[in-house]
């Protein structure tokens, strides 16, 4: 102190004049508009660069990149800028000096200006912020975490004792912006508490953000997708977000939205509306091959067919400006959206042949799979996916991509199989899981169809590799020690050889494990046995005793999967007052909530099952609701759209029928007549056989009327009058066999109004069905919830129901003319109460 203040001009003016030389060049380097401008900065202040200057340049390059679209970035040539060496130099040489802000930040932003991972500078910025883990705050360590991702670490030691921080520092994050980056950057190393904590952690935090800030749902919604884990609420809650920010939505976020929805197999009718008419909004205002490429995948399966064919017209236009991945992306929501135009066909198979060596090996399924479901004809083009696929599946050693490969190779034409693909099959059957050996025996089937040799006997090749997938598919099930995997590996499986080989066994193995069925787990065991129509009254008892303990855990839209089976296959648990009441309470308080397809599914689950909740039916028959419905149905597949629609039918006709005190219209009269149309009216060789048996038995052939369509548009197999004294009244215009041109059986008849006369006093009409198959559940006689519908309602409509199950009709006892007369007697004469 004595010698400043002995000299203070001396000792201060350095000082002074570096400290104005340093704000000049801060000054110099705010001015800058462009990174050529940073760099002569830079190049004329080499000495007198601090680290402040540094950061301070390196950042400014990458605010001018982000400014910019993607396609005019220039970060090749700031790579190559001899001024970008300096900073990098400087930089490393100053980053003990280095705050632990801006230590982050510089590292973010090299990262982003493609500094190689392994170039020293990244290094040393990792070590230094290591070294500072414990200090760094929350912010500044999410960003760093970010970073660490970007090179790939998630697993690293590092983002473990990151993931150890922020478990420890949960409850100070106050911020979304800061605690949704961690969860995407430390999702592979959390625990299930850890991840429950993070979950309730960023339900307060999206409620007290900003709701503008649409990343930070985004970026939730990207936690479950990449944890394979999915709570709900909380997602819901990030697609009403999505929802209000629609209109601050471009492509590039919906197309990560949707993505991200299509891994998670999470559908919002309600966003799907909103995207549509988003996407439509932003068709004319650009058209770049990167934005377009995604308007046309996103937009164009759900799009009418009008936009649709602008879509395509455009695309068209736009073909030759389309980079690979761009053009397998158009060509694959080509084949979503079932494309007929050919000249856009062959356009974009012209293209992909001329890139087809830029492509991976699953990115050739993709085409190969997207060409032939397109019918494409090019034997060229066909011969040269086959010729690379079979070559990637002689070097390919992952059980998925091989059973990917042949399941793409099976669809290509071939007079023979190629015993190296045979080969590559036996090698990788014991390492497939369930769902990859049934796509082999898929495969294997067709193989087996298409040999020459077929007829004659089964090729022996075939029958081994048969036996060997009949072993690792019985070994596979036989090692499962959790329900859940056994679950998600059967969640698609379906066909004749899952069917023969693994599911009875399947059940087995579910009933040992059955103290493993939780909240959890309940509704992919429902869906499971809904979708194989299998009757396991443990396990079913099972749910239910589950689903009514833990009714307020289980999301609203569950209790549809968890109701589903007993509706379907017609079950009863224990409980079942106690069971439906419970799901009708819970689900009630959120019917506005309901996508409103979901919602008709589950009122007409509910009516299957004999339920009306009434405020769920006046919802749904409200003018507001099915104008609502409507428009959804637009975004969804054709196929999708008929099922919601014949299912609304249903529940019309039902509510119609067994609720008339609920006063709700049936509006389907002439929906019903146009499925009539439409509908195949032959007749099959079991109902003729029936109907001449008929005749025998009730002594004249027009006693009974055959292929009847009821009131409320019902459709029985006979029907028959018969007085007070049990005797058939004949119709008074005999049915008539006709043979169409097509060589198919008819049936005509007078017109249904005209014979539906009043009957005489004490005669009963007589609704005689045959059953097959379909209404019965796989593994008993136990007729299923529809079969039963149609005949609770067939009784309001005034009939007498008998019905003939498939299994008597066609046993060993009734294999004669007689024994089928004697049968349809003790049904008509015997049975009736």
């Amino acid at each position: 102190m004595l010698r400043l203040r002995l000299f203070p001009g001396r000792s201060l003016r350095p000082f002074h004049r570096q400290a104005v030389l340093q704000d000049q060049v801060f000054e110099q380097l705010k001015a800058c508009s462009a990174e050529e401008q940073v760099f002569n900065v830079v190049g004329r202040n080499k000495a007198k660069l601090s680290v402040g200057h540094v950061n301070c340049a390196i950042g400014l390059l990458w605010q001018f990149q982000i400014e910019r679209p993607e396609m005019l970035r220039t970060l090749k040539l700031i790579q190559n800028h001899p001024q970008f060496l300096t900073l990098r130099v400087l930089a490393e040489n100053k980053i003990s000096l280095m705050e632990d802000c801006a230590l982050v930040d510089t590292l973010y932003n090299v990262l982003r200006l493609r500094v190689e991972h392994h170039d020293t500078l990244v290094q040393q910025l990792v070590i230094e912020a290591w070294n500072r883990l414990e200090r760094l705050q929350m912010r500044t360590l999410s960003k760093f975490a970010v970073c660490l991702s970007d090179m790939f670490l998630q697993h690293s030691p590092l983002m473990g004792h990151i993931t150890q921080i922020v478990s420890q520092r949960l409850d100070t994050i106050q911020n979304a912006k800061v605690l949704t980056p961690l969860m995407v950057s430390i999702y592979a190393l959390v625990s299930p508490q850890l991840r429950d904590s993070l979950i309730k952690r960023a339900d307060i935090l999206l409620n007290n953000m900003d709701p503008f800030r649409f990343n930070n749902p985004r970026r939730v919604v990207q936690f479950f997708r990449n944890s394979r884990y999915i709570h709900k609420p909380l997602l819901d809650k990030c697609n009403q977000l999505f929802l209000q920010n629609i209109d601050h939505l471009d492509t590039d976020d919906i197309s990560i939205i949707m993505g991200l929805y299509h891994s998670l197999q999470y559908s919002s009718s309600y966003l799907k509306v909103a995207v549509k008419q988003r996407l439509m909004e932003l068709m004319d205002e650009n058209t770049d091959p990167d934005v377009f490429t995604k308007l046309f995948s996103y937009l164009g399966p759900i799009a009418g067919q009008g936009v649709r064919e602008e879509l395509e017209s455009t695309a068209l236009l736009l073909a030759d400006e389309l980079n690979s991945q761009q053009a397998l992306v158009v060509l694959e929501a080509m084949e979503d959206m079932q494309c007929r135009n050919l000249q856009l066909i062959n356009k974009m198979e012209s293209l992909l042949y001329k890139n087809l060596e830029a492509y991976r090996p699953l990115e050739i399924t993709r085409i190969t799979q997207a060409l032939v479901l397109l019918h494409c004809q090019n034997p060229e083009m066909l011969s040269r996916l086959k010729a690379k696929l079979l070559h990637y599946l002689q070097s390919s050693v992952y059980p998925f991509e091989v059973t990917v490969l042949i399941r793409v190779l099976s669809m290509l034409p071939s007079r023979r199989l190629d015993e190296g693909v045979l080969s590559r099959v036996n090698a990788v059957l014991p390492q497939c899981n369930l769902n990859n050996l049934n796509t082999f025996s898929i495969v294997v089937a067709k193989w087996i169809r298409n040999d020459p040799s077929y007829r004659i006997n089964t090729p022996s090749r075939y029958v081994q590799l048969l036996q060997t997938l009949n072993c690792c598919g019985r070994e596979r099930l036989h090692r499962f020690q959790r329900l859940d995997g056994v679950l998600e590996e059967l969640k698609f499986m379906s066909g004749e050889w899952f069917e023969e080989m693994l599911l009875e066994k399947s059940i087995v193995t579910m009933q040992k494990m059955i103290d493993q069925i939780s909240w959890t787990n309940v509704q992919d065991l429902a869906v499971y046995l809904t979708r194989t129509n299998y009757l396991c009254t443990a396990l079913l008892d099972r749910i239910a005793s589950v689903t009514i303990e833990n009714i307020d855990k289980i999301h609203y839209s569950d209790a549809y999967i968890t109701l589903l089976p007993y509706a379907v296959l017609n079950y009863d648990p224990p409980r079942v007052e106690e069971f439906f009441d419970a799901s009708i309470r819970h689900i009630t308080p959120h019917i506005g909530s309901f996508d409103p397809h979901l919602l008709v599914l589950m009122a007409h689950a509910l009516a299957m099952a004999d339920y009306f909740p009434e405020e769920m039916i006046r919802e749904i028959f409200s003018v507001d609701f099915l104008a609502k419905l409507d428009a959804h149905l637009e975004t969804f597949p054709e196929s999708q759209n008929l099922y919601i629609r014949l299912r609304l039918m249903q529940l019309n006709r039902a509510v119609c029928l067994e609720c008339p005190e609920f006063h709700v219209p049936w509006f389907h009269e002439r929906y019903c007549q146009q499925l009539q149309k439409r509908a195949n009216s032959s007749i099959s060789p079991i109902q003729q056989q029936i109907h001449k048996i008929l005749g025998e038995v009730l002594g004249e052939i027009n006693c009974a009327k055959v292929a009847v369509v009821t009131p409320y548009y019902y459709s029985i197999d006979f029907e028959l009058v018969l007085d007070r004294h049990l005797h058939p009244l004949p119709y008074s215009e005999p049915t008539r066999l006709q043979i169409s041109d097509g060589g198919k059986v008819h049936w005509q008849s007078g017109s249904a109004e005209k014979e539906r006369t009043e009957l005489p006093p004490g005669a009963r009409r007589i609704a005689l069905d045959f059953l097959d198959s379909r209404s019965f559940c796989r593994n008993t006689r136990h007729m299923k919830g529809e079969a039963m519908m149609k005949k609770r309602h067939l009784e309001i409509l005034g009939y007498h129901v008998l019905q003939i199950p498939h299994f008597e009709w066609n046993s060993m006892e009734l294999s004669t003319d007689d024994a089928w007369k004697e049968y349809l007697k003790e049904k008509i004469f015997t049975e009736l109460p």
